[in-house]
C-alpha cells in the first residue's frame, strides 16, 4: 500500500511532500509586512469628494472604552457587551486593511527555487495520491 492508500509511491508522497513544504516556506519567508496603523490614522472615510468626515482608529477606543466600564458596572448590560464586541472588531479590521504586503527583492534564481520546490512538489506530492499504472 502507498500513500494515501493508494498503489502511489510512498517515496514521491515524502519527497514532494518536503519539496512543497520548502517552496511554501521560502515564498512565505519572501513577503514583507508592514503596517501604517497608529492612533491619528484615519482608517474610516465618510462623504464625497468635498467634504469628507474620517474615523480616526484612537476615535474607535472611546466606545470600546465606555463598553468596557459598561460591561464591568454590569456583566449582563448587553448593550455594553455590543459596544466593546464592536469598537473591537472595528479596530481588528482597521489594523488589517491597513497592512501593506509586499516582496523583497530577490534574483531570478531565488524565484525559479521557489516555483520549482512549490509547484513541482505539489505536482510530484499529488501524483502519488493516484493509483499506479502496473
Amino acid at each position: 500500500m502507498g500513500a494515501g492508500g493508494t498503489t502511489g509511491g510512498a517515496g514521491r508522497f515524502f519527497l514532494g511532500f518536503i519539496m512543497m513544504c520548502a517552496g511554501f516556506y521560502m515564498l512565505l519567508n519572501a513577503i514583507t509586512v508592514r503596517s501604517g496603523f497608529h492612533l491619528g490614522l484615519g482608517i474610516y472615510r465618510f462623504g464625497v469628494m468635498g467634504s469628507s468626515f474620517s474615523i480616526t482608529s484612537g476615535m474607535i477606543l472611546i466606545p470600546f472604552i465606555l463598553g468596557i466600564g459598561m460591561i464591568f458596572y454590569n456583566s449582563k448590560n448587553y448593550i455594553g457587551w455590543a459596544v466593546a464586541l464592536g469598537s473591537l472588531a472595528s479596530l481588528i479590521f482597521g489594523v488589517i486593511s491597513t497592512l501593506r504586503i509586499g516582496f523583497r527583492s530577490m534574483t531570478a534564481f531565488d524565484l525559479i527555487v521557489i516555483i520549482i520546490l512549490s509547484f513541482g512538489g505539489t505536482g510530484l506530492f499529488l501524483s502519488s495520491l493516484r493509483e499506479s499504472k502496473k
